[in-house]
């Protein structure tokens, strides 16, 4: 009898309480919306499957000795994951649009308004019985004003780890709804003549600038905000793989095998923190409905500074273009080619977009400089 008691109190089920049980089915959910609606599936599909390992009664998979949850300790909580990711996208990602036009830096740099005004909303949550977020939480849930997802979480494991789980779940969830949140802002803060804007075509970029490219705004970086020189650093860097030409071999790693295996990686560790005593509390709502808040008050910010530059220039610009301000590269610059289209069937944006849109992976990582050096210890 004392062995089958024994047996009773190894099973799951005799240990899973209704938290982990919800949690696991977070976790199915999170790994439906990525295969059946492909929402980010690259990031949730691991994220899902997780925060469903981390959940188990009893195999403490997600815990210090389990397998997650080494794997956090190693490469999330030293904020290696995050910056090898941004080493790839910076070999993924041509600047050549915003070489041209530098123009539309300005509409990266607005579209960050969202993370700002973010930061003021979440401290004022305090006024809320319930909510007890620090100028640290604030910053960490701000930084998903700016859709960047490992920006997100290298900023919440330096300031808010226990806040990482829901903070990196809420950022990649609205990446992957821009094509659903944007279109309204766009088409509400816009005039059809200012909607139907046919940009003339960008100047051809020299090799010799696209090189000199990741320097300068590195060198900018080192003189002027170092706390945001690990994030720019690798964003650069990867993109010099890409443009020098001389080495193929380092750049297509860093596109392809790197920056997969590390996603893999990555996804599983932040699942490791949708644990049922972390991510079910009131403050969880709180960051879900801020990060909703940062990324429409960042897609508004975007098409209002380009409503200013169409303005100054004439009517050469097209606002639309600012929506693609925020960082989900290249997203944002695809929905924004498509509301063009939509409206003038020989409009393709696409290339205007993606100058803002590289414009926003800066402007998100001087963001989380900013915030780090201001808010860390």
């Amino acid at each position: 009898m004392d062995e089958l008691l024994k047996l009773w109190q190894s099973m799951g089920i005799a240990n899973m309480d209704w938290g982990q049980a919800l949690m696991i089915a977070v976790g199915c959910g999170l790994v439906y919306l990525a295969i059946a609606k492909k929402f980010e599936p690259l990031l949730l599909v691991p994220i899902g499957f997780g925060a469903i390992l981390s959940n188990i009664p009893i195999a403490g998979i997600g815990g210090p000795d389990g397998m997650i949850g080494m794997v956090y300790e190693v490469g999330v909580e030293t904020g290696v994951f995050p910056l090898l990711i941004f080493m790839g996208v910076g070999a993924l990602t041509d600047f050549g649009a915003l070489i041209a036009r530098p123009s539309t830096l300005l509409l990266g740099a607005a579209a960050q308004f969202g993370i700002f005004a973010t930061l003021i909303g979440a401290v004022a949550l305090n006024f809320i019985p319930g909510f007890d977020f620090t100028l640290q939480d604030a910053s960490a849930i701000a930084i998903i004003g700016g859709a960047d997802g490992p920006t997100a979480i290298f900023l919440a494991s330096r300031l808010a780890p226990d806040l990482l789980g829901a903070i990196a779940v809420a950022a990649y969830s609205y990446m992957a709804l821009v094509p659903i949140i944007q279109p309204p802002i766009m088409r509400l803060l816009t005039t059809k003549q200012e909607r139907v804007v046919v940009m003339q075509q960008l100047r051809p970029v020299s090799r010799l600038e696209r090189i000199l490219f990741p320097f300068v705004v590195l060198l900018l970086c080192a003189l002027v905000l170092p706390s945001a020189a690990p994030l720019i650093g690798m964003l650069t860097f990867g993109n010099l793989l890409r443009e020098s030409g001389v080495v193929e071999r380092l750049s297509r790693a860093a596109q392809n095998e790197i920056i997969n295996a590390v996603t893999i990686m990555l996804g599983l560790a932040i699942g490791s923190k949708l644990s049922a005593d972390k991510f079910l509390t009131v403050e969880t709502l709180g960051i879900l409905v801020l990060g909703a808040l940062a990324f429409s008050i960042g897609t508004t910010a975007g098409v209002l500074m380009g409503k200013i530059m169409y303005r100054a220039t004439g009517g050469k610009v097209n606002p639309l273009i600012g929506a693609a301000g925020v960082s989900a590269v290249p997203m944002a610059a695809r929905v924004v080619n498509r509301v063009g289209l939509d409206e003038n069937h020989h409009n393709f944006l696409l290339m205007h977009a993606m100058g803002p849109n590289v414009a926003g992976v800066i402007g998100s990582a001087v963001a989380a400089g900013v915030l780090l050096a201001l808010t860390g210890s």
